[in-house]
């Protein structure tokens, strides 16, 4: 659509083709974007200029006018069940032929070996098909430059983003491995890895939005950002730093944006179409076994293996919708109106909508300093000690815990208020609940936090240096992770250290320089 931008001349409606299994959230699509729908009687009762669609299948030949049929995915990897098991999905002659019906004026198509493929099916279905390039590629290259706006949008932080992509169907990775997001939430180190899954749209449908949370539960309580199946996923994609994919699609416009590590989990089935797109990208990336094993498999990637993967699916790349603008155009007999909009930049993605209520805590304490791992609560063995977020987690982990922190409150919009200083509530917390040993709150200034520890006659403030990656860019972690690391250190003394002190705090792969020193009145009277 974005081809007719600004074209008064254009009128953009909408129909639903009946007979898809997945149909229920497109008109719900539609209607997010204020578009405005034809119902189907009265939609093959009329003649139109143009009848766009990206699929041929279904009572499309019903409908009056030249018919462009738009690229669908990329690369035309599957076979479906019960359809033509020869063919790719969408490029099945019998759908193509259309023998009655309104005929397809053009056939647009990324790559020049989707027409060889189509010519080997009926060399006529060629004649009338086109390589336009692909306008979904087109606007994840446009959008490249808000990686940084993507990634602030979703909290990844200094993290490494990990995405997981799973098509739709009986042998999509959420079928085969739907337990897969919470192994590696409970395997990887949440300082230093952040999750993602993008689902298929079809599985979106068929699931719905409360049964997919419920399923994945584990892992979206870890904090797993699940992507909405518009735009969203792709905004995921560009920010992601690797990737883990089944045979569906999604994985090739990953690897036009950027090349960075992919590894597979397809064990191989029915659907996948050999020598296509992604049976070579699988073929030649490394496979993940058992979720513990995803570092070696991120770390075998060979740089180049998804780029080329990616070239051999689409070709004018970033030029894509110009050259499909021109074509539909020319079928419309219009004069376009002037060069053309430039690409709108994908929307920034939401954040996880839920975050760990508490952590497993496993520290090592050692002369160099302080080496912290966490996990989110519940998924793996306990460690060290158990940190639970006040005002998060429920009164049995806010009790079990070793280490209470709390975040800074959102502004309150009323007149009145009532608020915690720092070491107001640090005091209450260790009043409250006498089996926490320290209690922390997370100060408004970046990466400080005040401690109070059971028997300590004055709070201590932590103060982090952001660790500068040579690029000119600082890290900074998690407040919370360092409370954790301090608190072990404290805990590992045999007698109370004199203060100040520097505290090194291996965390997320790095090291942070924290001085802790008694905090002054002022600092513990901040408002929290």
């Amino acid at each position: 659509m974005p081809a007719f931008s600004g074209d008064d001349r254009i009128t953009r409606l909408f129909t639903l083709v009946p007979g898809s299994d997945f149909g229920v959230d497109t008109l719900a699509a539609i209607e997010a974007v204020g578009g405005r729908t034809v119902p189907w009687a009265e939609a093959c009762a009329t003649t139109y200029d143009l009848v766009l669609t990206s699929s041929p299948k279904g009572d499309l030949p019903l409908l009056s006018g030249r018919h462009v049929l738009l690229p669908h995915g990329a690369g035309y990897n599957k076979s479906i069940p019960g359809e033509n098991a020869d063919s790719a999905s969408g490029l099945d002659p019998a759908l193509l032929r259309r023998d009655g019906g309104a005929p397809i004026a053009l056939h647009a198509l990324a790559h020049p070996s989707q027409v060889a493929r189509l010519a080997v099916g009926d060399t006529r279905l060629a004649h009338r098909a086109k390589v336009v390039g692909d306008p979904t590629l087109d606007r994840a290259l446009a959008s490249r430059p808000l990686r940084d706006h993507y990634r602030s949008a979703l909290r990844t932080g200094p993290r490494t983003l990990l995405a997981i992509v799973s098509t739709w169907g009986r042998e999509s990775l959420l079928r085969r491995r739907p337990g897969l997001p919470a192994q590696l939430a409970a395997h990887l180190p949440h300082d230093e890895f952040q999750l993602a899954l993008v689902v298929h749209p079809n599985e979106h449908s068929r699931l719905g939005t409360y049964e997919l949370a419920e399923m994945l539960a584990p892992a979206l309580d870890a904090g797993l950002v699940l992507a909405a199946p518009h735009e969203e996923w792709a905004s995921v994609l560009i920010a992601a730093d690797a990737l883990i994919t089944d045979h569906g699609s999604a994985a090739l416009y990953y690897c036009g944006v950027a090349d960075r590590p992919v590894v597979g989990s397809y064990p191989g089935g029915a659907e996948l179409i050999a020598d296509s797109p992604m049976h070579t990208l699988l073929r030649r990336i490394p496979r993940l076994g058992a979720a513990e094993t995803v570092r070696d498999a991120l770390r075998a990637y060979v740089p180049g293996t998804g780029r080329a993967a990616a070239d051999a699916a689409f070709t004018f790349q970033g030029d894509g919708l110009h050259r499909l603008r021109t074509e539909l155009y020319a079928l419309l007999d219009l004069t376009p109106p002037g060069p053309g909009s430039p690409l709108r930049p994908l929307p920034a993605p939401r954040p996880a909508g839920r975050s760990p209520r508490g952590f497993d805590v496993h520290a090592e304490v050692t002369v160099q300093g302080v080496r912290l791992v966490r996990r989110p609560v519940g998924l793996a063995a306990p460690g060290h000690h158990l940190a639970a977020e006040y005002g998060a987690a429920d009164e049995g982990l806010t009790r079990s815990a070793g280490l209470l922190y709390r975040r800074p409150l959102p502004t309150s919009a009323t007149e009145a208020e009532l608020s915690w200083t720092a070491d107001g509530w640090a005091r209450y917390a260790l009043s409250a609940y006498p089996g926490c040993r320290s209690a922390a709150a997370i100060l408004p200034t970046p990466g400080t936090c005040l401690l109070r520890t059971r028997g300590q006659d004055r709070p201590c403030l932590l103060r982090t240096e952001p660790e500068d990656d040579g690029n000119g860019r600082l890290a900074r972690p998690d407040p919370a992770a360092i409370a954790s690391a301090v608190h072990a250190w404290l805990l590992a003394q045999p007698a109370r250290p004199p203060l100040p002190a520097r505290l090194t705090c291996h965390i997320g792969g790095r090291d942070y320089s924290v001085l802790i020193r008694p905090a002054s009145g002022g600092e513990a009277a901040q408002l929290v």
